[in-house]
């Protein structure tokens, strides 16, 4: 009886922390949308492009041999 107990004890903790992992993933997912959305605004309300690219800026002089 004292093993079932346990089992019964140890799911209700593993319920409880898949619960608190998908409350944390749909928060974090809710952030990336907000974030992208407000990335996608300013891209529209920006009229002269983007003043940097990620691409690293190319050495300005020859490598040295």
């Amino acid at each position: 009886m004292f093993e079932y107990e346990l089992h019964h004890i140890r799911t209700a903790e593993l319920i409880r922390e898949a619960q608190n992992h998908r409350l944390a993933q749909e928060a974090l997912r809710g952030r990336r949308a907000a974030r992208r959305a407000a990335r996608r605004e300013s891209v529209q309300q920006d009229t002269e492009g983007r003043a940097h690219s990620r691409r690293p800026r190319r050495y300005p002089f020859t490598r040295p041999a």
